[in-house]
Formats: C-alpha cells, sequence, structure tokens
C-alpha cells in the first residue's frame, strides 16, 4: 500500500525519538542495576521494552505504507544520578507526547487512521503509564526524601 508521504515522513521522525527514547531507558536502567537500586532498574527495563515496541509498530507502519524506515536516533540525555536520569526521561517523555500529539493530528488531516490509532495508543502508553509514573517518582523523592527513596528502591 503506499501511504502519505508526509505521513510516511513524520513516522520516520517518530521512529528517531522511539529509538532515543529506548536506548536513554537502556543506559538509565543498566545504571540503576550497577547501583543495586534493583526495583527502579526493573521498571526502566520495562519501560525500555515499550519504547522498543512503540519503534517497531512505527517501523511496520512505514514499511506497510511503501516507506524505508529511518533507523537514525534523536539524541540522549544520560543522568548522572537517580534525581537527574528520572528528570531526563521525564522530560524525553513530554517530548514524545508533544510528538504523538501532532503527528496524529496530521494522520487525521491525511485520513490515515490506522496510523492515527497507534500513535494513540503510544500516547496513552506515553501519558498513563510513562509519564505519570516518573512524575511520581520525583514526588515521592520530595516527599520522603532522596535516601528514603533510594532505600526503598533497594
Amino acid at each position: 500500500m503506499r501511504g502519505n508521504p508526509e505521513v510516511i515522513d513524520y513516522l520516520n521522525m517518530l521512529i528517531g525519538g522511539e529509538l532515543a527514547a529506548r536506548d536513554q531507558y537502556l543506559i538509565h536502567s543498566l545504571m540503576y542495576e550497577d547501583w543495586g537500586l534493583s526495583k527502579i532498574f526493573e521498571r526502566i527495563n520495562h519501560e525500555m521494552q515499550e519504547e522498543a515496541s512503540h519503534a517497531d509498530a512505527i517501523i511496520r507502519r512505514v514499511l506497510f505504507l511503501g516507506g524505508t524506515p529511518n533507523m537514525h536516533r534523536e539524541n540522549i540525555h544520560v543522568g548522572e544520578d537517580v534525581v537527574s536520569c528520572l528528570k531526563a526521561d521525564l522530560a524525553l517523555e513530554y517530548h514524545v507526547r508533544e510528538k504523538l500529539v501532532t503527528g496524529i493530528k496530521l494522520c487525521e488531516d491525511k485520513g490515515d487512521y490506522i496510523s492515527r490509532d497507534i500513535l494513540r495508543q503510544q500516547l496513552s502508553d506515553t501519558e498513563e503509564d510513562h509519564t505519570y509514573w516518573l512524575e511520581k517518582q520525583l514526588r515521592l523523592i520530595e516527599l520522603m526524601g532522596l535516601q528514603n527513596y533510594i532505600q526503598a528502591q533497594i
């Protein structure tokens, strides 16, 4: 099937964001594991796998639409400690949310409702799962203090 070139280009741009999210979550999860923070490691490792599945879905859609997937990822921001890692991941999720919202509108305008629905599902994951969880962790750190939070992650 031949897809709309604007939609294919936009989906290709989104692939770069999903690959960046995957890689950023990967490095952060391994940092948490190295620091002995097994609970946050498990959660961020799960997030990394979800980002990989988001990239997979968009790549498959680009292929279906007759495009060639662009596998160049955006830059990542690696934190240096628990708080900076969480903040970097949250900033990334806000960025992804903004791009998904724009992509959903573009797909709607171009009549590509299947791509729109794929992006809507990813937006749901981004808002209701990833972003919410990261915001909650940062709130917990404010409420209980960093040392208590870190102790709870062991």
